[in-house]
């Protein structure tokens, strides 16, 4: 697909300074019409992932049935036309943001969940993730006569599943993803189970929740259980495999026992904040952030502002501790989507204005303080930074929720290459100058870390969290990138 195809618009450069989940995976069983609780479990995980989505399901009459659109979920699984296509009590769904590289030239082929036919009946998989070996993976399954049908490294469960002689699709599965390394959250379904899988360190969430009296679902986020009334009944453990069916849900544990490193990130960012991760509230869990920034990086100042949506909580923790007082300083558009217009070129050059636009009356004469998730390549940073000072302020203070992102992520998230991250190339002083303000902070990882429970900081024996966009400290090597040249940080 082309990149100016109208159905995939660029994203909007205010989308393009900011780190992406890759997607979201959700699925039900034992419920009538399971397609409709699919896409309402989509429409509330659209933020892991907006360019778009594909929902698998399977009635006895009519066998497997699937739908893949490009763009959101409201605008493509809402449709009556679509949705009766999708007939069954089973199904799983998938949400997608482009990988980095990707953007522009995905082809409907991409879009999963992905399908395959096996000797013992169909099954469809949707995984939330990055594959770290998948091109050595794909290099031998193509070698050994496997026709891949997508650019997805999602695509070689599947062939390895097809390759395997276990007798049933689970033990299949299990086969397959003890050959793949990097990070797998897994939904899967066949003609009569609900499959979810995590990898061996839980980098990705997934939780599993009960629906009535026979239903029950998978989902990257408890938000997703939320929004059809589901219960939430635990999160699926580190290297734990549950199987849904007949006789109700069957726990395995079918990989080498790790201690967990589950991607600290969502913490601060991907996940909505009206989620539990880790029995904790994300919004709770944000808004303490703000507090240990605050403890940590104090300033005189006369207004503490977010830059909203996701440095709203932290913005409010950093207000509280300080005493200084909390404004919406910056207001966001939230009718702005990818799909606003096709831009000209003026338009363009509008950039982050399409989307936020200052509060003068509240920001003229003060000294701001800015409390934002992260700075990637500075970009958005220093083009708020310019309209906070157009619109009268005296001083601008940035506050960030998050260490200096300075490794790219392998494990699901849509990173910029090493050189194109600001915090990769320059001292934090470096930073303040480029962006153009008064002064320039981020919470250290000792702090991230307390703000999420660890009272102690972080152990950096044996971290709890994978934190290597910060650290630069991968917990499973990246094998494809450092055959293509990426070098890992060196060992202190």
């Amino acid at each position: 697909m082309p990149a100016t195809d109208p159905q995939f618009p660029p994203a909007h450069p205010f989308d393009d300074d900011k780190l992406h989940e890759e997607c979201g995976v959700f699925g039900v069983i034992g419920v009538a019409d399971a397609a409709n609780f699919v896409a309402l479990g989509m429409h509330a995980l659209q933020h892991r992932g907006q360019e778009a989505g594909g929902i698998v399901t399977h009635d006895p009459e009519t066998g497997f049935n699937s739908a893949r659109r490009f763009g959101y979920v409201r605008d493509t699984f809402t449709k009556a036309d679509v949705m009766a296509t999708l007939p069954g009590s089973i199904g799983i769904g998938h949400v997608r943001y482009s990988t980095a590289g990707s953007k522009g030239n995905t082809a409907i082929r991409d879009v999963q969940p992905f399908f395959g036919e096996f000797a013992m009946g169909g099954c469809a998989v949707a995984h939330n993730g990055n594959i770290t070996n998948a091109t050595a993976l794909r290099r031998e399954l193509i070698e050994r006569g496997s026709i891949f049908q997508s650019s997805s490294d999602s695509e070689c469960i599947i062939h390895l599943m097809a390759r395997s002689i276990q007798k049933n699709i689970p033990e299949r599965m299990k086969d397959a993803l003890r050959r793949v390394e990097g990070a797998f959250s897994v939904v899967a379904m066949t003609r009569t189970k609900l499959i979810g899988v995590r990898d061996a360190l839980g980098v990705r969430p997934l939780v599993l929740g009960k629906l009535g009296d026979g239903g029950w679902c998978l989902s990257s986020e408890t938000c997703g259980l939320d929004i059809i009334g589901a219960e939430f009944i635990r999160e699926i453990e580190p290297g734990e495999m549950v199987v849904i069916g007949a006789k109700g849900v069957e726990s395995f544990h079918p990989f080498e026992g790790r201690p967990s490193r589950f991607c600290i990130f969502e913490h601060v960012y991907f996940s909505r904040p009206d989620s539990i991760l880790g029995g904790r509230s994300v919004y709770e869990t944000r808004r303490a952030i703000g507090v240990e920034l605050a403890r940590e990086a104090p300033v005189e100042a006369d207004l503490v502002c977010p830059v909203p949506d996701s440095g709203t909580p932290a913005a409010i923790g950093y207000a509280a501790e300080s005493g200084i007082p909390y404004g919406m300083g910056i207001i966001r558009n939230q009718y702005m989507g990818r799909t606003f217009i096709e831009p000209t070129e003026q338009i363009r050059n509008m950039g982050v204005r399409l989307k936020l636009n200052v509060n003068r009356a509240l920001v003229r004469g003060k000294r701001v303080i800015l409390v934002d998730d992260s700075v990637v390549r500075g970009t958005t940073s220093r083009k708020i930074k310019d309209m906070i000072l157009d619109a009268g302020a005296a001083e601008v203070h940035f506050r960030i929720a998050s260490p200096p992102t300075a490794w790219p992520c392998f494990y699901g998230v849509d990173t910029p290459e090493r050189s194109k991250l600001l915090a990769a190339t320059m001292s934090e002083e470096e930073m303040r100058q480029w962006i153009g303000i008064d002064s320039l902070k981020f919470i250290s990882l000792d702090g991230l870390y307390r703000a999420v429970g660890e009272s102690g900081g972080r152990d950096a024996r044996a971290p709890r969290y994978c934190d290597a966009c910060f650290s630069g400290e991968y917990p499973v090597a990246p094998s494809d990138m450092i055959e293509k040249g990426f070098q890992m940080k060196a060992a202190e």
